[in-house]
Parts: C-alpha cells; sequence; structure tokens
C-alpha cells in the first residue's frame, strides 16, 4: 500500500523543511483513472524535477523535506479537502474519468492520500519549529488548453498573506543573475496556496512558495544547480529573518 508522504533527510530543529506537494506521479494500483499512460509523466499528474531538488537539499545538515508521494491526479495536495479541485475531473483539457467519485468514494480517498500528508506536515512543523518552510513546486513553459499564453520566467515567488520571506527570496534570487524572477508568477499565492495557507500562515511559520520551469530542471545538471542555488538562497533568507 503506497504511504502518503516521504520524508528525505535528517530532522533538526530550527532548520528549513521543505513541502513538495506534487512530487510524485505515482498512481496506487487500486485507482484507475482512465487516463492513456501518456499522461503519466505530464505536467498534469506531477511537478517534474522537484522531487530530486528536495533530496538533494536535504543531504546538507538543517535541511529536512517531506514530498507527496501520490499523483495530483490522484488528490491535489495543494488544495483544501473540501474543494472541488482537490480531486480534479479535468486539469489542462484532459478529462480525468476515473475521479468521477460518489460523495463517499470521494472522502475516502482524501481520507487515505490527502490527510496524513498534512497531518505530517503540521507535525513537521509543531515539532522541529523550522527557521523557515519553501514549498516547492515546477511549472509548464506553456499549458496545452492556452498556447498563446506566454510563460517565459525561471523561476516564480508566490505567497499570501505573510510576504516578508518571499521578498527576501526575490531580492536574493535576483542576485542569481541569470534568473528572470517572476513576482506571483505563473500564479498567485493569493489564490493558489492552500497547504502554506493551513499549514504556515495559520501558525505564523516564515515561509515562501516556488516555481522553476520545468524545462530548466529536468536532467541531473539543472536539478543539481537549482538544489544549490535554493540552498544559498533559503540560508541567506534564515540569515535575514533572524
Amino acid at each position: 500500500m503506497t504511504k502518503a508522504f516521504e520524508i528525505s533527510g535528517v530532522p533538526s530543529e530550527g532548520g528549513v523543511l521543505i513541502v513538495v506537494d506534487h512530487a510524485s506521479n505515482h498512481v496506487p494500483d487500486e485507482i484507475d483513472l482512465g487516463l492513456s499512460p501518456q499522461f503519466a509523466n505530464d505536467h498534469i499528474a506531477y511537478d517534474p524535477g522537484t522531487a530530486p531538488i528536495a533530496r538533494l537539499m536535504s543531504q546538507t545538515a538543517g535541511y529536512l523535506a517531506i514530498l507527496g508521494t501520490t499523483s495530483r491526479l490522484v488528490v491535489d495536495l495543494n488544495r483544501y479537502p473540501d474543494e472541488p479541485a482537490v480531486i480534479q475531473q479535468r486539469s489542462d483539457g484532459v478529462e480525468i474519468p476515473g475521479n468521477h467519485l460518489s460523495a463517499v468514494e470521494r472522502m475516502a480517498r482524501i481520507d487515505r492520500y490527502f490527510t496524513p500528508y498534512h497531518d505530517r506536515v503540521r507535525a513537521l512543523i509543531q515539532d522541529l519549529k523550522p527557521s523557515l518552510v519553501l514549498s516547492l513546486h515546477s511549472f509548464s513553459p506553456t499549458l496545452r488548453s492556452d498556447l498563446q499564453l506566454k510563460r517565459p520566467w525561471d523561476v516564480g515567488i508566490m505567497y499570501n498573506a505573510y510576504e516578508t520571506a518571499s521578498r527576501f527570496a526575490i531580492q536574493f534570487l535576483e542576485e542569481e543573475s541569470v534568473l528572470n524572477v517572476g513576482d506571483q508568477r505563473p500564479y498567485s499565492g493569493k489564490e493558489l496556496n492552500a497547504t502554506m495557507n493551513r499549514n504556515c500562515e495559520a501558525v505564523g511559520q516564515p515561509y515562501f512558495g516556488l516555481e522553476i520551469r520545468q524545462d530548466l530542471i529536468m536532467d541531473e545538471v539543472g536539478q543539481r544547480r537549482f538544489a544549490d542555488i535554493l540552498l544559498r538562497t533559503c540560508d541567506k533568507i534564515r540569515t535575514a529573518l533572524a
């Protein structure tokens, strides 16, 4: 049976916690989404590149990562449990037949894959009191449902009411002179920030959300490059917040 989360790294108080909601494209054997296998590696299934980056970062002392272990097509961990989009019936123009569920089936899936993940995120924050939480995502350069939409940023920073760490993140990432940094791009944290709203903003926990353009992190070279950039950036933010 698929566990709802993976922990990478050694827990330590006051460090950096990396939260990766969409780390995996795994669909448990007991779930039939009714989709062609071609979508398993599509951006609608997961955030490519984020899991290797988080695991690389968690090799550094003081960094711990929690990664979701099921595809966002099964359950979207960056939604509220009572939100329709927590189990999406359509994503970027693709119909998902296996997600047309009864209320009982829907709640059973949320209880199995969504709730344990968020319980563990919340417990890690309560127990370890991290100095910073990084919510790590990646975004596709284009959308099949809107081919005219341009998404030129290398990285984007997302936040809601709490902005302090995000402002520092924008500043420090822009100092990495090769990066085109988007502020509330390609999505706004005012609209898509459920995991951080529930587990960080609600308890006054410093955090920032980061989106990396997927074509930059599809191989080990790109993943290691961004792991190093984020380690430097997070260390600078922790110093600035102290």
